[in-house]
């Protein structure tokens, strides 16, 4: 069967347009400019237990916008690098840097020395906004970059006097005081948007064609590139989203902007799949709940108990933590609606636990930092006809999806191959690189992925996994995610990832590292569990325990770090 017909089918089946509406704004900041008419008084962000309102934020967003044409060199097209965890200055200057029509670099607060002189260098930003705490890092940095202009906010500047005085010295104090660091010229937040305030902004002329974010890769496989989103790729994915957010059976409940509802954003607004969710859920008029730390459980629960929560956005090892804590199983879920997962495979135990503590259902989706991100979502239509575990969901409105061989023939269904995507929310190729764009990005606009994949006879795309993670074992291809899901439904695994390491018998093998859930848990218990449901050429031929898998900043398992382990050890 031809997979666009199964596709179309699907989205026939499920109510989803084939195609989304002609886009209503010019630029992304747009959109809180009209919730801001619209709904001036909700709250808008909250975050360490201070909000802004709609009328608030955007009246500080073009305060800072002001501040930039005014009392910088900055011009339309500059590059400006947002290096924020999840505070409310975050969509202050994010949304305020839009406005003043700057590029936007969302820069990752945990990178090292190394990583952030790649990323200004190669995004040649001129101005970066960045917490107190990283100012000895940014002192060693800035001489070797091309940024001119340093913004520095604390945790708390935009609270009231007393809040902000209490966090910010409770924050100095447990770091044992922020080292002092000395970088010419620098501005604090609270200057920057004063002075906007008593100056008038000028209206900029951005268009959708116009850059609004260079999103960097993870760097998997090298150093990180700037994927260019232009206004028209993430106003198209913000519709595209709200479409497949219509087609819940509860979005009423959310969609409500009268209600007193909140969305929790515990993964960080610098990773492209919580920084247009945002967005989304700014359009939508939602009140967004942002958890600086959600690796700090304690606090991330503490803060979510306040709020009657409609919404939640996650991924995979959160639900885990989160679901093995007693403090969050007493929280309130009567008002959760919606949970979505993204950013890594979703496996069956996880979001079956997560049902089973919340009840919520966990609605996967597919997207890539290339694709603004959301390719497909899972979807809560009537009797969960858009819902299937363990797959990707209902591919997005004016969006083509398509599985090719290594010899770029056009695969039907149920075959596995690379997938590929067309569509609105694809980005433009990868920032001064145009040898690695034309790698991944077709003259006709089709992006190769990397991921291997394969559409049934539902129009249900599912992931295998990455092309660069799959091990051979004899000839024949084993798949990581497959296995893991497999191990990680074993009651006494808490969590698990897969390599493959090099065998001179067999090319390569399968090793197992697993966290344990239950101390009695042994190697010959997984070995013969895993027999009793894969083939042999599967079976784990190691298996290891630890104590931590590592991950990245927004809780992606990270294999490449395990399989660099065992290269070193070898």
């Amino acid at each position: 069967m031809n997979v666009q017909d199964a596709i179309d089918s699907l989205q026939q089946r499920v109510s989803v347009p084939s195609t989304i509406e002609p886009l209503q704004n010019q630029h992304l900041a747009e959109i809180l400019t009209r919730s801001a008419e619209r709904i001036p008084h909700k709250k808008a962000y909250t975050s360490l237990g201070f909000s802004l309102t709609y009328r608030d934020l955007d009246r500080l967003a073009t305060a800072f916008a002001s501040y930039l044409q005014h009392h910088t060199r900055a011009v339309k097209g500059d590059r400006i690098a947002i290096m924020l965890p999840n505070l409310v200055q975050y969509p202050v200057v994010f949304f305020g840097a839009l406005k003043a029509g700057l590029v936007v670099v969302n820069t990752n607060p945990l990178y090292t020395e190394r990583e952030l002189v790649h990323q200004f260098n190669d995004s040649g930003a001129k101005i970066l906004v960045a917490l107190a705490n990283s100012g000895d890092l940014l002192e060693r940095v800035i001489p070797r970059t091309p940024v001119n202009q340093v913004v520095i906010t604390e945790l708390a500047d935009l609270h009231g006097f007393v809040s902000r005085v209490a966090i910010n010295f409770a924050a100095r104090y447990v770091k044992k005081m922020v080292p002092s660091f000395d970088i010419p010229n620098a501005k604090s937040l609270r200057h920057c948007i004063k002075k906007g305030l008593s100056a008038n902004f000028d209206q900029v002329s951005i268009g959708l064609d116009d850059i609004a974010l260079l999103q960097y890769t993870g760097g998997t496989t090298g150093l990180s590139k700037g994927a260019v989103l232009l206004h028209k790729n993430l106003l198209s994915n913000v519709a595209q989203m709200e479409v497949l957010f219509n087609n819940f059976t509860d979005i009423d409940s959310i969609t409500d902007q009268d209600a007193d509802n909140t969305v929790v954003m515990p993964l960080p607004l610098y990773h492209v799949y919580a920084c247009t969710l945002s967005a989304q859920m700014i359009s939508l008029g939602q009140h967004c709940l942002l958890i600086p730390n959600p690796r700090d459980l304690d606090s991330t629960i503490k803060a979510m108990r306040p709020w009657k929560l409609s919404v939640f956005c996650g991924l995979n090892t959160l639900f885990v933590a989160l679901c093995a804590r007693k403090d969050f199983r007493a929280l309130d879920f009567s008002s959760l609606s919606v949970t979505v997962s993204g950013g890594m495979a979703l496996t069956s135990d996880a979001a079956n636990r997560w049902e089973e503590v919340t009840g919520c259902k966990v609605y996967e989706g597919y997207g890539l930092t290339e694709t603004s991100p959301v390719v497909s979502l899972n979807t809560g239509c009537k009797n969960d006809a858009g819902r299937k575990l363990g797959y990707i969901g209902v591919v997005a409105p004016s969006t083509e999806i398509r599985i090719i061989n290594s010899e770029g023939e056009i695969l039907a269904c149920n075959e596995e191959g690379e997938l590929c995507v067309r569509g609105p929310q694809v980005m433009q190729g990868y920032w001064q690189q145009a040898e690695k764009t034309a790698e991944v990005l077709s003259d006709d606009g089709w992006f190769a992925t990397g991921d291997i994949a394969f559409v049934d006879e539902q129009g249900f795309p599912k992931i295998v996994d990455r092309k660069k993670d799959m091990i051979i074992v004899s000839g024949f291809n084993v798949y990581p995610n497959e296995l893991e899901e497999v191990i990680s439904t074993h009651p006494a695994v808490l969590e698990c990832a897969v390599i493959g390491v090099v065998d001179e018998r067999t090319g390569e093998k399968v090793k197992v590292f697993i966290v344990k859930a239950d101390e009695t848990l042994t190697e010959n218990v997984i070995v013969d569990y895993c027999r009793s449901q894969l083939t042999p050429y599967k079976v784990p031929s190691q298996v290891e325990f630890i104590d931590e898998l590592p991950k990245s900043n927004v809780g992606k398992i990270l294999r490449r770090e395990l399989r660099d382990q065992e290269n070193s050890s070898a």
